[in-house]
């Protein structure tokens, strides 16, 4: 884990305070030129740091490494709370961060699937979609 004791320099840029939605948003700039990026858990608990925030309010996202390296550019929100945060934050970045659990549904093919065999079914039959109907 060498990699993690290369220097990474932080700059924020577009900082705008959001009392609506209860947070902090900024662009960030990450020069790291002795590393291929930064991983957005590192970069979390950067900005935290920064700005003395909780770990578990900052959310990062977007990021972009600049061609020939050694500089990306993305988001930042820092939250005022927790709770603040699981209100406002789209559920997939919760999940990311281990905030909320996926919910488990089936493939988008099975789905569609399952639509059109209970097309062909009519009534109380709709329920269970499985049984075909008989050809006369």
């Amino acid at each position: 884990m060498a990699d993690r004791e290369q220097p990474v320099t932080l700059r924020t840029r577009k900082f705008i305070r959001n009392p609506l939605l209860g947070r902090k948003q900024m662009v960030v700039d990450v020069l790291h030129p002795s590393r291929p990026n930064v991983s957005k858990d590192e970069l979390r608990s950067k900005i935290a740091e920064l700005y003395k925030a909780s770990k578990d309010a900052v959310s990062v996202f977007g990021f972009r490494t600049q061609y020939g390296g050694g500089k990306s550019t993305g988001f930042a929100l820092i939250y005022d709370s927790n709770e603040v945060m699981k209100k406002f934050e789209p559920r997939y970045r919760l999940v990311r961060y281990g905030q909320a659990t996926k919910i488990e549904k089936a493939s988008r093919q099975q789905r569609k699937q399952r639509k059109n065999r209970s097309k062909t079914v009519r009534g109380t039959a709709k329920a269970k979609g499985v049984e075909k109907k008989k050809k006369k």
